[in-house]
């Protein structure tokens, strides 16, 4: 997530780099950047350029300033809204699909805030559709569905998964075993779906979920075990709260490609692994990557796990977890913006 910081005061300002440290240790957090003052200019220039923006200022500011910036709930960035002493965390736009609710909670906590959260689902304490698909990272086929199924959803009406019954879907099982609260749910299974897609039915409408390629970029000292490289993915996995099925590919530098815990790993998780060429490493640019000078300096390209992910979660992909260390084992996970059916 690429956040963006407003602050109008100087309480704002220190509250803004309070926030930012904060977050500095949060792998989660691919970029943080800090904007004082000239308010209007400063919105026309990060609201379609980062994730999220976390505006500290008063809330009439704040809604005269975005009123003609706003588009859909598809496209816009998070927005929270924080008062200048931070007693409250607020989430304005985008709670969902955008993260706003989640990233409100977070931050609520960081600076021992309240959150305020006001959509239906979360004060009526159901799952919105919507937050299933961010959560297991979906795309929704029809979007404009989402407001009937969520409305459905609160009126406690039947919500019906199909899917193909020689798919992975553990992830989805597992998810919903832990996150349905009192929801009505029923999974069918038929060959009619594809492989890797979700048919969701509620109250006569139908949408279809369809997976996000995820990708891990690893990237490692020589001779890392299969255990070793096991237990940093595992760590990543509960960082991202996501189900071990959810991973699409592994990746990594073509140098690695002869690294026996890395094809021993993509063996045991029955995961396959694209060894990236170096010509291909060499000419990828990217301002979210973490270059490394003693990479740069040996085999003449910025890094392996981050341009790795990147380049195999395909074209206009983004970094959803930024090059993390862990003990000799390095890794970051990339996020297709493209539909996929199938890994």
């Amino acid at each position: 997530m690429k956040i963006a910081i407003l602050s109008v005061s100087k309480k704002g300002y220190d509250l803004s780099l309070k926030i930012k440290k904060l977050l500095g240790d949060d792998s989660t957090i691919i970029r943080c950047d800090i904007y004082h003052k000239d308010v209007k200019n400063n919105f026309n220039l990060i609201f379609n350029e980062y994730d999220s923006i976390i505006a500290i200022m008063a809330s009439g500011i704040l809604i005269r300033s975005i009123s003609d910036l706003i588009v859909s709930k598809t496209t816009d960035p998070a927005v929270l809204n924080i008062d200048d002493n931070g007693n409250f965390v607020i989430s304005m736009l985008s709670g969902h699909l955008g993260g706003a609710n989640r990233l409100t909670n977070k931050i609520a906590e960081l600076i021992d805030a309240t959150p305020v959260i006001t959509t239906s689902t979360d004060v009526n304490k159901k799952l919105g559709i919507d937050v299933l698909a961010r959560d297991l990272y979906l795309s929704i086929d029809d979007t404009h569905e989402i407001l009937h199924f969520n409305k459905s959803i609160l009126e406690g009406k039947e919500v019906a998964f199909t899917v193909n019954s020689n798919g992975n879907y553990d992830y989805l099982f597992n998810y919903l075993n832990e996150n349905t609260l009192e929801m009505d749910v029923s999974i069918y299974f038929s060959s009619r779906i594809n492989d890797g897609e979700i048919e969701v039915v509620c109250d006569n409408h139908k949408i279809m979920l369809i997976p996000r390629r995820v990708v891990f970029g690893i990237g490692c000292r020589r001779g890392k075990s299969k255990d070793e490289i096991n237990e940093a993915v595992n760590k990543v996995l509960t960082d991202l709260n996501m189900d071990k099925s959810r991973i699409t590919m592994f990746s990594s530098a073509e140098i690695k490609k002869d690294e026996k815990g890395i094809l021993d790993l993509s063996e045991e998780f029955n995961i396959p692994v694209n060894f990236v060429e170096l010509d291909k490493l060499a000419l990828f640019k990217s301002d979210d990557i973490q270059e490394s000078e003693f990479v740069r300096s040996k085999f003449g390209i910025a890094g392996v796990c981050e341009p790795s992910a990147l380049i195999t979660a395909g074209y206009d992909s983004e970094l959803i977890y930024k090059k993390t260390a862990f003990d000799g084992v390095t890794v970051s996970v990339a996020l297709s913006n493209k539909k996929i059916l199938k890994n």
